[in-house]
């Protein structure tokens, strides 16, 4: 795991804070420094770099002494670019630094002014606490944790397992108490000990109808975000520091798998995903095509010579991957510039087949997951490209028929409707589904935020009484359960009574508060776009290999931006993703597709899941004999072993509402099993973040 840590604080002037000692002020004459770390820049207000980041991941420039600015990640802009950065920083203009392809964190010192930049998507979250007559701030919730020794958190865990796309619900909150997440679209500005979090992208009103942007130009742009988000990683590194950070060897939360290196490293180079879905091959085809040489070097064993490592992961198992999906794959790696590498798949790759593993930052449904996409990823490169995010910036949210509404476009949810109408099959049913949906989005076109919120906090209680929730099953019943202002997790229906209410009340204390309230199509997919780059995060903590890097352009800031001004009109339509994906190839000179290309299957995943859990129910029902989830007074442990039992069995489930429970009682005991904190020195915590092997029954609190 890689984080950037620091802190801006008054007593950092009376204390002995010194560049050379390489270490910061406690506020009570004590010395504290992250375990593993390298120094960016010391007194006053100390930043570091923690764990195995590599040279050209981080950049440090300056114009003077007082005015700098680090970025750590994968960024695509010049140092002269960064400098001028500094300048339009120090003018505050905060959008600008948040502007340069890659995806990255920003850090910019203006005098006494520390801005830390979050992203727009929140893969790359910003977290603070207070500390030390200041505030401590860093790209990881688990260090902050241990600086302040913080307990869990268990509303929150609540609001997470309730309802996980309502940022309402979770507000500004962590597993951690006393620990803060920035909002997606936010900075952080750090002065004299006082802070304020403050956004630096426009958010559309509910009276004003969005603009509609030119469709053409507005794919364009996409395609220039996505070329250039592709050319970032191929032309990487751009810039070696004088000095190379050294290996800070073990890192806290990293699990023994992550520290064999016997495993083997990844191949040099750049790989990609090639599922034969629009996403991944998108990626593959526009790296294979760029001028340079982005594949595996020479003398690996693989042939693959200069040309991109394209994996395809052939799950064996029943219910295991589409056959077409595997063809259309094959088809394209004819590229000659693609070196195809089919990985096969077995009982090792299965769902639930591995419980063991690193731990996270926080609780995420690829704990249970991360096995099988290890064994992907360990056959791909050192820079590994993923499709991650495409749909959650490139369809259309149900809600946004909504908007459609608003802005009197009815004749543009003609398509959408009538297709949703056809996959339901000739059926009598069906003949009433164009006017159910249109009712539906009229409705909550005509509902303020308010009362939606308040009509939700009150639904709540009941979710735990009701039969398997609408928005699971088929694609009508999930666009209905989506047009709303918020709508139950998959996992509510298992919580007990008490966890429900308490975050009712969160729900009716958000309805109260004032906001600048969004178009409800809008905040809907900002908020599912949120709850994704939240999940992938953990992905990525989960399933790392040392010494790769994996790479989801579709969730870079320039990206995203694109992305969004997308007419409503053209995202809303059928198969929207692939027909915006083709078009972007065809810009960028690529024409000839398999047929069948951007076709989903939607059956694949869940009859895997259904195999794995089969097959690990004996474990899965001894996880839940004494639960740590029970113990926080969120589930009932016997009834999550009868739900368990009844997917294993093959009864309809909520799958996914499974997957949040079992790994959120892995990462609790993963946690609470942990030995070490993320700090060394004279003033170091004595103890580590949520101390104890057990988690007290606690009063929930809203």
């Amino acid at each position: 795991m890689r984080w950037l840590v620091g802190w801006s604080s008054i007593a950092a002037h009376f204390g002995t804070v010194g560049a050379v000692d390489a270490v910061g002020d406690a506020g009570d004459g004590g010395t504290i420094t992250p375990v593993g770390s390298q120094l960016l820049w010391g007194d006053p207000d100390p930043l570091w770099a923690v764990g195995d980041w590599r040279p050209d991941e981080v950049r440090v420039v300056s114009v003077d002494p007082f005015n700098r600015l680090a970025v750590l990640g994968c960024c695509g802009a010049t140092d002269d670019e960064l400098r001028l950065g500094i300048v339009a920083a120090r003018g505050g203009a905060l959008r600008h630094l948040t502007a340069w392809p890659g995806s990255y964190t920003a850090v910019a010192q203006i005098g006494r002014r520390v801005t830390v930049a979050g992203d727009l998507a929140g893969a790359r979250p910003v977290f603070y606490t207070p500390w030390a007559g200041g505030t401590a701030y860093a790209t990881a919730a688990l260090p902050l944790a241990d600086l302040i020794e913080a307990q869990l958190d268990i509303g929150h865990l609540a609001a997470l397992l309730a309802c996980p796309e309502t940022p309402e619900a979770l507000r500004d909150s962590t597993p951690y108490e006393g620990v803060r997440r920035i909002p997606p679209g936010h900075a952080l500005i750090l002065r004299e000990g006082s802070r304020e979090i403050t956004g630096y992208e426009t958010v559309s009103s509910l009276a004003v109808a969005a603009p509609q942007r030119d469709a053409d130009r507005a794919i364009e742009d996409v395609r220039d975000a996505l070329v250039e988000a592709v050319r970032t990683r191929l032309t990487a590194p751009r810039h070696a520091p004088e000095a190379p950070l050294p290996d800070p060897g073990p890192v806290p939360g990293m699990g023994p798998a992550d520290r064999r290196a016997a495993r083997g490293a990844p191949l040099p180079g750049i790989g990609a995903d090639l599922s034969g879905g629009s996403a991944s091959a998108t990626l593959a085809l526009l790296a294979a095509g760029l001028p340079g040489a982005p594949g595996t070097v020479l003398g690996h064993g693989t042939g693959a010579g200069e040309r991109l490592l394209a994996v395809t992961f052939n799950d064996l198992t029943k219910g295991g991957r589409d056959e077409a999906e595997l063809e259309r794959a094959g088809l394209i790696a004819e590229n000659p510039r693609l070196h195809h590498v089919v990985v096969p798949g077995g009982s090792e790759a299965l769902p639930y087949a591995e419980l063991e593993g690193p731990l996270t930052d926080e609780p995420g449904p690829a704990l249970v997951t991360a096995a099988r996409h290890k064994l992907r990823l360990a056959a791909g490169s050192a820079d590994h490209l993923t499709g991650a995010g495409a749909r959650q910036v490139l369809d259309a949210h149900p809600a946004r028929l909504a908007d459609l509404l608003l802005d009197r476009r009815r004749r543009h949810l003609l398509h959408p409707v009538a297709e949703l109408a056809r996959s339901e099959g000739a059926s009598p049913s069906s003949l009433f589904v164009p006017l159910t949906l249109y009712r539906a989005a009229r409705r909550l076109a005509r509902t303020p935020y308010r009362t939606g919120m308040e009509d939700a906090a009150a639904r709540l209680p009941e979710a735990n009484r009701a039969a398997p929730q609408p928005g699971y099953g088929s694609p009508v019943d999930a666009s209905l359960a989506a047009l709303t202002w918020s709508r139950p997790g998959p996992a509510a229906r298992w919580l007990t009574g008490e966890a429900l209410a308490q975050v009712s009340r969160r729900l009716h204390a958000a309805a109260t508060r004032p906001v600048a309230v969004q178009r409800p199509g809008e905040a809907r997919a900002r908020a599912a776009l949120a709850r994704y780059a939240a999940d992938h995060r953990v992905f990525e903590q989960a399933a790392e290999i040392r010494s790769q890097r994996l790479h989801a352009p579709f969730l870079d800031n320039q990206v995203v931006r694109a992305c969004r001004e997308l007419p409503e009109a053209l995202r809303v339509q059928p198969d929207a993703r692939a027909e915006i994906l083709r078009t972007v190839l065809s810009g960028a000179g690529i024409h000839d597709l398999p047929p069948g290309w951007g076709a989903t299957s939607r059956a694949t995943s869940a009859a895997v899941t259904r195999v794995g859990l089969r097959a690990a129910i004996g474990e899965l029902v001894d996880l839940f004999d004494a639960p740590l989830l029970a113990d926080a007074g969120l589930v009932e442990a016997r009834v999550v072993r009868k739900a368990l039992r009844a997917a294993a069995d093959g009864e309809a489930v909520p799958l996914d509402g499974l997957a949040d429970l079992v790994s959120t009682e892995l990462w609790l005991r993963r946690l609470l099993s942990r030995r070490g904190t993320c700090w060394t020195g004279t003033a170091a915590p004595r103890r580590r973040a949520v101390q104890g092997g057990v988690v007290p029954r606690p009063t929930l609190r809203a």
